[in-house]
C-alpha cells in the first residue's frame, strides 16, 4: 500500500487550481496524467465518444478529442485500451456504521468497487457518542482517499418521548456542524410527524441547514401520501429513500423531491420503483441510486453502489440512465455538480476504467486524480484515526442479567392472553402488527410456534432496564438467542430468543467484549462479531468483519432463520420511525399512532 493519493483535505480547491487547469487545456502546461483510447461516458449528455483526459492537481483540466498538447515529458499516460471511461459512483445516503466498519474500513472495502464519492449520515454513532461523535466520523472522513461527505444527523432521538438516546443533537449542534468543513447538509429527517405539525426543534435544526444553503436529508416512512406528506415536503426535506413501490416514487418527485431507490443488504426497493422511469417515462433526473445500509459481507462479496447500479440495469433501466442515477444526478442533489459526478473541467478526476457498461466489472479506480484500486484491489493506504477510549467504552448495563430478566408476566389467573407481535417483512424495514394467542405457565407468557421474545436492554446509562416483547418471522427453532449492540436508532442492545437462559448469556457477553453481535445455541456462543468502537463498528479490515458476520448469518441459518439477511431485521426492530410495530427502552411502540401500547391485549 501507498499513502500517495489525494485526500479531500489536501485537494486543491477549483479556483485554486483554476489558472494550472486552463494552462494545460491551452497546451501551455502538461498534465499530470492523461488517458486515452478509451471511450468517454458524458453524463450530462448521456453520449459515449472517442476521447481523451487531461488531469492534474486531482481535477480533470481537458476533456475532448485529442489530449496529446497536453502530454509533457513526466506525464503519466493511462491506456484505456478501447474500454469505457466513466464517472467514479457515488453513494447518495448510506450508513457508514451499517458496514460495521470505521470510515476508513469502509472506504478500503468500496474503492475497488468504484465508488468514489459518499454521502454519510452518522446518526448511529450520534445517538450514542452524541457531537463529538460525529466529530470523529467527520475527521476521518476527511483523510480518505475518495469523497466522504458528512450530513449532519438530524434526530437524536429519531422520535422524542418514545424513546431514550446516549445523547441528543439540538438545533445548536446542527448550526455549530454547518460550519465544518466536510459537511454537506442535515441527514435524514425521521422525525416526519414532527415536521408535519410544525415541531419547533425540527423547524430550527431545518432552518440552521438552509441558512448554510446546504440539502435537507428526507425519510417519510409512511403509506400515507395525504395532507401529512404534503406538509412534510413543506417543510424542506430535498429526497426521501423510504418508498417501496412506484407511487411512493412518483409522489415525491411531483412535490419536487428527488426520489432515492435503496438497494442494500436487506432493503430491495429498488425494482418496484424503477418502473417510474422505465415504463411511465418520468423525467430521470430527479432519480438517484443508493444503499442506504449494507453490511461488510455485502461490501466485501457483492459489491457497493457497482452492485446497485448493476441491478437497475437488470431491471429494465438504460445503462446511462442508470449510470446518471448514481453520479450526475446525485452531485447535482446536494449542489456539487460542479464538483464531482461527471468527466467535466474542473471536476474531481474521479474515473472508472470498465470493458462493460452492463455487467460493469470494475478495472481500474482513479479517484482525485491517482489510481487507488486494480482489478479488486485497494492499492492506497486509507488512515485510521486514534479513536479514544471515550468511544470504545460505551456498554454499560448496570448489572449482570438472568433469565428472570427476560420474563413476561401475564395477567393474575390467565391460561392464556392475546399479544401484540412485531412481524418482521423479508426484504424491507417496515414491520407488521400482529396478534397471538400465546399461553401461560406459571405466571409467563411464553412463546411458540413462529412466536419469539424480543428484549431492549438499555445499554447508555447503566439503568438495569429491560423491556420484553414479542417478535414473529424469523424462524428460529431450538434455544438461541441474538444480541446486538446495533439497535436503530438510539442504539441500545436487542436481544431476541427462544430461551430465556440463552438470552441472559448473549446480553451479558455484549457487555463483557464491549458491543457487538453474539448468537447462542444449546448453551453455546456460535458467532461473535466484534463491534468495539461505540457497540456499533470495527477497526479490523472489511474481510475480517465480513469472515465473522457471515459466520453469524450461518448461525442464525443453522439455528432454523428462513430470512434473507435477517441480521438487518433484527438491527431494525427498535427503530421507532418506521411502521408498523418496534420496541424502545420505554416499551412497545405502535409508529402508525406515534404512541407506546400495551404488550397484552385486554380481554
Amino acid at each position: 500500500m501507498t499513502p500517495f493519493a489525494m485526500t479531500p483535505q489536501t485537494l486543491p480547491s477549483w479556483p485554486d487550481a483554476a489558472p494550472t487547469l486552463i494552462a494545460i487545456a491551452a497546451g501551455r502546461a502538461p498534465a499530470d496524467t492523461v488517458i486515452r483510447g478509451g471511450k468517454v461516458v458524458l453524463v450530462h449528455t448521456r453520449e459515449v465518444l472517442e476521447w481523451q483526459i487531461a488531469i492534474a492537481q486531482g481535477r480533470f483540466a481537458y476533456v475532448g478529442p485529442d489530449a496529446g498538447h497536453c502530454i509533457g515529458p513526466d506525464t503519466e499516460i493511462i491506456e484505456a485500451e478501447g474500454r469505457y471511461v466513466i464517472p467514479g459512483l457515488c453513494d447518495a445516503h448510506m450508513h457508514v456504521e451499517s458496514g460495521m466498519l470505521i470510515p476508513a474500513e469502509f472506504c478500503a472495502a468500496v474503492i475497488p468497487h468504484g465508488t468514489t464519492a459518499m454521502f454519510t449520515d452518522p446518526h448511529e454513532i450520534a445517538n450514542v457518542l452524541g457531537l463529538p461523535g460525529v466529530r470523529l466520523m467527520h475527521d476521518e472522513a476527511r483523510i480518505q482517499p475518495c469523497s466522504m461527505f458528512v450530513q449532519m444527523p438530524s434526530c437524536a432521538p429519531s422520535a422524542p418521548g418514545l424513546e431514550t438516546t446516549g445523547h441528543e443533537i439540538t438545533p445548536d449542534d446542527v448550526a455549530e456542524a454547518m460550519t465544518w468543513p466536510g459537511i454537506v447538509g442535515l441527514g435524514e429527517m425521521m422525525n416526519f410527524p414532527g415536521v408535519a405539525n410544525g415541531d419547533p426543534k425540527m423547524l430550527a435544526e431545518m432552518a440552521a441547514t438552509a441558512r448554510a444553503g446546504k440539502t435537507i436529508g428526507g425519510h417519510y416512512a409512511s403509506p400515507d401520501l395525504g395532507p401529512a406528506f404534503h406538509a412534510y415536503a413543506a417543510g424542506g426535506p430535498a429526497d426521501d429513500h423510504e418508498g417501496t413501490c412506484e407511487a411512493d416514487a412518483v409522489a415525491r418527485v411531483r412535490q419536487g423531491m428527488r426520489s432515492m431507490m435503496r438497494l442494500g443488504s436487506a432493503w430491495y426497493d429498488v425494482k418496484t420503483q424503477i418502473t417510474a422511469v422505465t415504463e411511465r417515462g418520468l423525467d430521470p433526473r430527479n432519480f438517484i441510486l443508493c444503499t442506504d445500509d449494507c453490511m461488510a459481507g455485502t461490501l466485501v462479496n457483492d459489491g457497493h453502489m457497482n452492485r446497485v447500479l448493476r441491478h437497475a440495469i437488470a431491471c429494465g433501466c438504460d445503462p446511462l440512465v442508470a449510470l446518471q442515477m448514481c453520479t450526475i444526478n446525485t452531485a447535482t442533489h446536494f449542489g456539487l455538480e460542479r464538483e464531482l459526478g461527471s468527466i467535466a473541467p474542473g471536476r474531481r478526476a474521479d474515473v472508472i476504467l470498465t470493458s462493460d457498461l452492463t455487467t460493469l466489472p470494475i478495472e481500474r479506480v482513479i479517484a482525485m486524480g491517482r489510481t487507488v484500486a486494480e482489478n479488486g484491489k485497494l492499492i492506497v493506504d486509507c488512515p485510521h484515526l486514534d479513536w479514544p477510549d471515550a468511544a470504545r467504552n460505551t456498554v454499560h448495563m448496570g448489572k449482570t442479567l438472568t433469565d428472570t430478566n427476560f420474563e413476561i408476566p401475564a395477567p393474575i389467573g390467565a391460561n392464556e392472553v392475546t399479544a401484540k407481535v412485531i412481524g418482521v417483512v423479508e426484504n424491507q424495514a417496515p414491520t407488521k402488527a400482529l396478534t397471538r394467542r400465546l399461553p401461560v405457565r406459571d405466571g409467563r407468557v411464553e412463546a411458540e410456534g413462529d412466536t419469539c421474545q424480543i428484549a431492549l436492554v438499555e445499554r447508555h446509562r447503566g439503568t438495569g432496564g429491560v423491556v420484553n416483547a414479542l417478535v414473529a418471522g424469523f424462524g428460529y427453532t431450538g434455544k438461541m438467542a441474538m444480541a446486538s449492540t446495533v439497535a436503530h436508532d438510539s442504539h441500545h442492545m436487542i436481544v431476541v430468543g427462544t430461551d430465556r437462559a440463552a438470552m441472559a448469556q448473549a446480553a451479558n457477553r455484549l457487555a463483557e467484549v464491549g458491543g457487538g453481535v453474539t448468537f447462542w445455541a444449546d448453551g453455546t456462543e456460535r458467532a461473535l462479531v466484534e463491534l468495539p468502537i461505540a457497540g456499533l463498528m470495527s477497526d479490523s479490515p472489511a474481510a475480517d468483519v465480513a469472515a465473522k458476520a457471515e459466520a453469524l448469518i450461518q448461525a442464525m441459518r443453522d439455528a432454523g432463520c428462513i430470512l434473507n439477511n435477517a441480521y438487518m431485521q433484527h438491527s431494525l426492530l427498535a427503530l421507532v420511525v418506521i411502521p408498523e410495530l418496534r420496541i424502545s427502552d420505554l416499551g412497545l411502540v405502535d409508529v402508525t399512532k406515534f404512541e407506546l401500547t400495551d404488550l397484552i391485549e385486554t380481554p
